[in-house]
């Protein structure tokens, strides 16, 4: 099969599906109108605020808005889009209610979940899928085009393994299967990378204007565009800087200027800098003479 097609014939596709939407905010509109433009046909959301009420009614047309168990009621493949501590919940309450699920797709989108959250609902006869986007979700129309590409982590018991993949392949996606019993690291990895990279840049940025920069961005962003180029070509292969070379002068000067301007960001500089020296020995980036140094500059 062509990579670049999902499906090279007409029964290569999964059979057309009425889709529900549960929580109907930014992944589950997103996600919703890209099954949509596939061939599948969203029939009923479910959503809570005015905001949500209106952007299910922008970008899931023909869509009813309806309760969650009348959702699920209405559809052959029910997306639940909320956030992962309200999962379990919300699987726990529409089992109880007694609603149908046999023989439906239940699909989560949570990172931090496999199908065991779904357990209510699988007992019940429904059929589990974890499909986690692996990308933020601004609640823009340009949502579904960015999806085009983007690996989805997949988790499902092994007979529905070929309906999750295809799923995520109907909506641009690439499927990157992930065993039920390692989804928290592999969240925790995501998290790692997104959420504080966010962190370390608005920390940066904020530095630097302290520093007297006035354009902070536009200072760091040619560098931080080349480091995570190196990083994602090379891995610790691409590191560069003052751990890198060994520099515990230049290191120990900046965990002093930290602390005196931010206790708080030498905290962090010291913990991500003896990560990075240790991983900078370990890959013989760095000597063990400097590596010594290095760690004496950073100790508490």
């Amino acid at each position: 099969m062509d990579p670049a097609v999902p499906f090279d014939a007409p029964e290569d596709r999964p059979a057309r599906l009425d889709v529900g939407v549960v929580g109907a905010g930014r992944v589950g509109t997103a996600l919703g109108a890209a099954l949509a433009r596939a061939g599948h046909r969203v029939v009923a959301a479910s959503a809570v605020s005015e905001k949500t009420r209106e952007r299910a009614a922008e970008r899931l047309r023909g869509a009813v808005l309806a309760t969650p168990q009348e959702v699920v009621e209405a559809a052959d493949l029910v997306l639940l889009t909320v956030p992962d501590d309200a999962l379990g919940d919300l699987v726990a309450g529409l089992t109880a209610t007694g609603v149908d699920t046999t023989g439906k797709l239940i699909l989560h989108t949570s990172g931090r979940y496999g199908t065991s959250v779904l357990a209510p609902a699988t007992r019940a006869g429904a059929l589990p899928l974890a499909v986690h986007p692996v990308m933020t979700f601004t609640g823009r129309p340009d949502d579904v085009d960015r999806l085009s590409g983007v690996s989805f982590g997949v988790t499902a018991p092994d007979p529905l393994r070929p309906v999750a993949e295809a799923l995520v392949l109907e909506m641009g996606g690439e499927p990157v299967w992930i065993e039920e019993e390692k989804r928290p690291l592999y969240h925790a990895a995501l998290a790692t990378g997104a959420n504080h990279l966010v962190t370390l840049v608005v920390e940066a940025m904020d530095l630097l204007q302290k520093a007297g920069v006035a354009e902070p961005g536009r200072t760091l962003g040619p560098l931080l565009g080349a480091a995570l180029d190196n990083a994602l070509r090379l891995g610790i292969e691409g590191l560069t800087g003052p751990v890198a070379r060994g520099d515990a002068g230049t290191v120990a000067e900046h965990v002093a200027e930290l602390a005196r301007v931010s206790p708080e960001s030498r905290s962090a500089y010291v913990a991500l800098a003896r990560l990075t020296a240790d991983r900078a020995l370990t890959a013989g980036l760095l000597k063990p003479g400097d590596a010594e140094r290095l760690l004496g500059v950073l100790a508490d």
